[in-house]
């Protein structure tokens, strides 16, 4: 039998990472769970996307994770008339050089901010999925490498706003997590009301982690041990979710692979060294709620239903 570590992560990195929190929570007001969340799907190698109505906050929080991880970044406004070559970049003749040469474009940064990604076409969008795969770009024929390490952090209204292109399955599939923020209680709102300008703040907002911290971080999560027993869970959950007859589809072994992985993180986040059935169920909803759909249940809804279901039938080993 593998013997669980008890080792714990080094104080300074959790030192560092409640630093990042605390720095969101100081502009993004009354979400604290959220960020937990955001984080533990960035420490776990994952992309992310969050999704709600406008005005809640969702670009601030994508904003305020990239200035507090310490990494490159750049920001890219999805727009309908925007083409792949402006994500990607474009080779330019030089008359002077008798040659082309690549100009690159935004993608070739540590963090990507894909603000309103549904706002672009499918054409565009699909500009994304080889970088989010595979962390590298093919442009006119030549591959090329993707800073390390790599993370889109995307925004998009919901799908029944005008002037938004729904993403494609094999988009969303390409996301660890999806978020929703939802309206800030009546506490949150009132100091938001009442505080400084999120901007102002945002500004004034450092890196809170090194490159070489999140980079430690990011190792620590590939050494969180996981048991037999956790793993037998797990794939109870995949399995019920594909031979029920309550899911318009099934959790793919990708979906495993990141329930898995999220789930390493988040119990690295609480200082455990092992994962427990209760860090799957935490980041659950977050992970398959864009994958995994109830036949009873509207798109808009978030996958609330089906997560609930499989959660409740499915029981902890």
């Amino acid at each position: 039998m593998t013997a669980v570590p008890q080792a714990v992560p080094a104080a300074d990195v959790h030192a560092a990472l409640a630093s990042v929190i605390r720095a969101a929570n100081r502009i993004v007001l009354g979400k604290e769970n959220a960020i937990r969340l955001a984080l533990a799907c960035l420490i776990g190698r994952g992309h992310l996307l969050i999704e709600d109505l406008p005005g809640v906050g969702k670009t601030t929080l994508a904003h305020v994770l990239a200035k507090t991880l310490g990494l490159s970044f750049q920001r890219i406004q999805f727009t309908s008339d925007m083409l792949p070559a402006d994500i990607l970049g474009v080779s330019v003749y030089n008359r002077d050089a008798g040659s082309f040469s690549f100009h690159p474009g935004p993608i070739f940064s540590q963090v990507i901010l894909a603000d309103e990604v549904n706002r672009a076409t499918p054409r565009t969008q699909s500009a994304l999925l080889e970088a989010m795969e595979e962390r590298q770009v093919t442009i006119e024929g030549n591959t090329r490498t993707l800073p390390h390490p790599f993370f889109v952090i995307a925004t998009q209204n919901p799908s029944n706003q005008v002037g938004t292109f729904p993403l494609p399955e094999s988009q969303l599939d390409r996301f660890m997590m999806r978020l929703q923020l939802g309206y800030p209680d009546n506490r949150a709102e009132r100091e938001l009301l009442k505080g400084r300008d999120r901007r102002e703040l945002l500004a004034e907002t450092g890196a809170a982690i090194s490159s070489r911290e999140l980079e430690d971080l990011q190792r620590q999560v590939d050494g969180v041990h996981v048991s037999d027993a956790l793993l037998d869970y797990l794939q109870d959950l995949l399995e019920f979710s594909r031979v029920s007859a309550h899911f318009r589809n099934g959790l793919s072994p990708r979906a495993g692979l990141a329930i898995l992985r999220a789930a390493q993180a988040w119990a690295l986040m609480h200082r455990r060294a092992h994962v427990l059935p209760e860090d799957v169920q935490s980041v659950l909803p977050s992970v398959i709620g864009h994958r995994l759909i109830a036949l009873e249940e509207q798109e808009e809804s978030g996958g609330t239903a089906a997560v609930e279901r499989l959660i409740r039938q499915v029981p902890i080993p």
